[in-house]
This record gives C-alpha cells, structure tokens and sequence, in this order.
C-alpha cells in the first residue's frame, strides 16, 4: 500500500477508535449524543461522562498508543530485532518498577514526579539489557538482546509485586501498573505527557534517515556518513521518553510496540521517515481499540487494556518467532 493510502486509512482508524471510545461502555452514548458533548458541552448525563470520564481516557490511550508504537518500531531499528519492543527489552517494567518504588517510598507525588522516575527507572533498564547482551562473544547481537531483556523485565516484575503486595496502600492506589489501564484519568493527563511525548517523538523522527541507513549494517552507515553511535544513542534516548510517558499515564502496556511496527512496514515500502509516524497512528488506534474491546467483553466489569492488547500480543509473536527463526 503506498503512503497516500496509508496515512489516511490509519488516521480514519484513529478517528474510528477515538468515536468508539467515548460512545461505548457501562452507559452507552449515542454519536449524535458524544458530537454535542464536544461541540456544545451541557450538563446532561450522557455529555458528564463523555466529557468528564471518556475523553480524558481516549486522549490517554490515544498518547501512549502512540508513543509505544513509535517506540517500537525505533528499538527495532535501532538493535535490527524484529522482536525488540519496549515490553521484551525490559524499558517497560524498569519504567513502572521505578514509579512504583518511588511512590512506596514516598519520593514521588502526581504525574510530574512519576515520569521522572519512570524515565530513570527505564534508562536503568536499557542500561543493564545491553550490558548484560554485550557480554561474551558476538556482542550484544539481536537474540541477546531480546533474551536479556526478556529475563530482566520478568525479575523486574516480580520486584514491583513484592513491593505492591507489600504495601496494601500502594497496590490499592497503583495496581494497574501490573496489567496496564487507561481508567481514572484525569483531563490534565496528556497536558502533563506532552513535553515527554514532543521530545521523544522529535528524537526519533529526527533519526529517521540514520535508522535506514543502520538497517544496511553499522559498517555501510558509517560509509554513508552517519555517526552510528550517534544514531543509536538518540533513537535510543528518544524511545525511552516514548515509554517513560506512556507507562507513567498507563503501565506497562505490552506488545504495542512489537505489533504495530511489523503493520507499518507491511503498509508503507517507504523508509522510518514513513514507518515512524505510521506506527504512531496504528498503536493509537491499537491501544484504544484494545481498551474498548475491554469494556465489551466482559460487560458491565472491564478488562483492562493491557490485558487485552497482550491477548492480541502473543500470538503475534509467536507467529513472529516463527517466520523469523529468532530461535532456532
């Protein structure tokens, strides 16, 4: 599919999502009714939950749907691992065992103290999974990566339980950070992700022709005049604001970003210049999507989102690890 089809159709995917979002649920608004809530806003019961309960969480889900898929799809170029996300590489649980840590300890408080401990504890993450694949013959090679990620992200989740299961308060106030949700969002949310949010997005969008250049080995880059580390350690530090924002606004969210950069490449035949800002729009409408099928399914409780977007998530890769020979 070329980018002019691409484009559009992802962003009528977006919009399609985003009307779903705020119409279905415990009551059920009419699209007419969801239109005159934003346009006019009133006081009846139906515009209340649109405007004071949906739109702050589709405005969330729609951010760190983003953010995830950007992400995703830059850690892939970056370690040239189709299986690379921010989940499996580990930035995703450093991220919310940072938040955890810091609020059962009484160091953060509100969302501006949570994104400063989720970027630390996600630049903490990223840092052990390449030291720990760097070490030993071959560097840190792809399936390294992956495996390190995969073994710290598991210990790191058992850390964060050991400390919520601890602390009746702290799993009480933050236990959606162990399944990831998009509920209980309040409108200045996304207001507060955005610096996070503008400045990853403009790291990676800006190492888009690096990233391509990358893709043909580290020695043809270096050949086409990039600096490699440069490239890397940029798009790097961008995908962990990506996640540090998106997991601070709504936990650990998985396989976003391993799903959606695989779409976007089937999409568009373009380089990252195009894939990027694809996979934006596609984990928006994936994350969202996946949020309003969690409250479908088991009407009138909810599934959280996270839940839902890993049931969509694993087969996924094991079709991935299948096709790629990741493991053999």
């Amino acid at each position: 599919m070329s980018s002019r089809l691409a484009f559009p159709a992802a962003a009528l995917a977006v919009a399609a999502a985003a009307v779903l979002s705020l119409a279905v649920g415990t009551r059920a608004v009419p699209p007419s009714a969801v239109l005159d809530a934003l346009l006019h806003g009133g006081g009846s019961p139906d515009a209340l939950v649109v405007r004071s309960l949906r739109l702050p969480r589709t405005e969330v889900g729609l951010a760190a749907g983003a953010a995830l898929g950007m992400a995703g799809a830059a850690l892939q170029a970056v370690t040239r691992n189709p299986l690379a996300d921010p989940g499996i590489l580990g930035l995703s649980q450093g991220a919310a065992a940072g938040v955890v840590l810091a609020i059962a300890l009484g160091l953060a408080d509100g969302f501006g103290g949570h994104v400063r401990y989720a970027f630390a504890g996600a630049v903490v993450a990223a840092c052990l999974v390449y030291g720990i694949a760097a070490r030993g013959r071959g560097g840190a090679s792809p399936v390294k990566l992956a495996l390190a990620g995969t073994a710290l992200s598991a210990m790191t989740a058992g850390g964060t339980t050991v400390v919520l299961t601890s602390s009746s308060a702290t799993l009480d106030q933050f236990r959606f950070w162990q399944v990831g949700a998009l509920s209980g969002r309040d409108a200045g949310t996304v207001v507060r992700m955005l610096p996070f949010l503008a400045a990853g997005a403009v790291l990676v969008l800006a190492c888009a022709r690096g990233l391509d250049a990358l893709a043909l080995g580290d020695e043809t880059a270096r050949a086409l005049g990039h600096r490699v580390a440069v490239v890397r350690g940029c798009a790097a530090l961008g995908a962990t604001l990506l996640t540090a924002a998106a997991v601070a606004a709504a936990g650990p969210i998985a396989f976003v970003g391993l799903a959606v950069p695989h779409l976007a490449r089937r999409l568009v035949r373009g380089g990252y210049g195009a894939v990027l800002p694809l996979s934006g729009l596609l984990g928006a409408a994936l994350l969202l999507g996946a949020d309003v099928a969690g409250r479908v399914v088991r009407a009138p409780a909810e599934v959280p989102a996270g839940v839902m977007t890993a049931l969509v998530g694993v087969p996924v890769l094991v079709v991935l690890v299948r096709r790629r020979g990741a493991v053999s």
